[in-house]
């Protein structure tokens, strides 16, 4: 099926090794997503699983069946890019039934996966249309159609959602999540965006520098990260990473701790601070509070949106300790 292992995979490009070698096992139906910073090599690495980079080192292993010098259209796999890639001059029923054409599927089984993919993404009405006849959405619908009707072994997606407006990306997540579910096939997905990582993924690979940080849920990313580069960068707002004598007090060189673990009062706390720029979503406000005794950069506080406190005001944070995370030196959790 879509069972995918990398075994001491590495790329480098000349002398630069922008991939040392990792190990990574994708099981068969999961929807795995890399995540990382711009440049941390999560789009190169699914180049590398879809062939259409070659390896430096290691092995790729599809089906338990040996990959890594298969070129790309032995893999049994389907790539979704960022640009949706599709021919202007084409229907939307020619460009899903592209592939297809190109690898002989028989007339009849085309119309077939046409017709079942059409209805799986809401194209039906539009297998008529071209492309310039179809909002963004739409375009990136056909995009995910075409490869749905090849029957891949996965689906790698490369940034598919980055193109789109906010409102058309949290649209499409739930579509692509919801297609998930019901192919039950394995799909790679690769974003700088945590959010679609944290509300997508049953598995997430966190990448920095080409090295895996962390692999697991979301939830366990969010509640055990490994590291503080892990802690700094799951979350939405971000954690709260605190150093000096705050953390050293604690038995640590860092603490972390999320915004919605810290209590604000006009009254009593831990810490005083004074209230800076406030962000108001209505069922949530957060505020970025000037804390002289934990450093200079602002701590974010998530409260309820009824909290009535104003820029410049005085107040006091009181960190929920039993949710304080400790770092080492070395960054890792302690």
């Amino acid at each position: 099926m879509g069972r995918i292992t990398l075994d001491k995979v590495r790329k480098a490009f000349g002398d630069i090794e922008v991939i040392p070698p990792l190990d990574l096992t994708i099981e068969d139906g999961e929807f795995v997503v890399f995540v990382g910073p711009s440049g941390c090599g999560k789009s190169t690495l699914l180049r590398l699983i879809a062939g259409l980079e070659d390896v430096s080192g290691g092995q790729i292993r599809i089906d338990r069946e040996d990959a890594t010098e298969l070129p790309p259209a032995k893999r049994g796999l389907a790539m979704v890019f960022q640009s949706y890639a599709l021919y202007p001059h084409m229907s939307v029923r020619k460009n899903i039934a592209f592939p297809m054409k190109m690898a002989g599927v028989p007339h009849d089984e085309q119309e077939r996966r046409i017709a079942s993919a059409a209805k799986a993404l809401n194209l039906t009405d539009y297998l008529d249309r071209k492309p310039g006849q179809l909002s963004g959405g739409q375009r990136q619908r056909v995009a995910i159609g075409r490869a749905i009707v090849r029957e891949p072994a996965a689906f790698l997606f490369d940034e598919p959602l980055s193109n789109l407006d906010a409102a058309l990306r949290v649209g499409m997540r739930l579509e692509i999540s919801e297609l998930h579910k019901r192919l039950a096939t394995t799909m790679i997905y690769v974003t700088h965006d945590q959010v679609e990582a944290m509300t997508m993924a049953d598995k997430i690979v966190v990448l920095q520098a080409g090295r895996i940080e962390q692999v697991g849920t979301p939830l366990e990313l969010y509640n055990t990260p490994r590291n503080k580069f892990v802690a700094g960068f799951i979350g939405s707002p971000k954690m709260n990473l605190i150093e000096g004598d705050a953390a050293t007090q604690h038995g640590a060189t860092t603490i972390g701790i999320r915004p919605e673990h810290i209590g604000i009062s006009a009254e009593s706390g831990l810490w005083e601070g004074v209230v800076g720029v406030s962000e108001h979503l209505g069922s949530d406000t957060f505020f970025h509070v000037k804390v002289e005794a934990v450093g200079a950069e602002p701590l974010t506080v998530r409260a309820s949106g009824e909290v009535s406190l104003k820029y410049g005001d005085r107040v006091f944070l009181s960190p929920d300790m039993k949710n304080l995370h400790k770092f080492g030196a070395d960054g890792l959790r302690i």
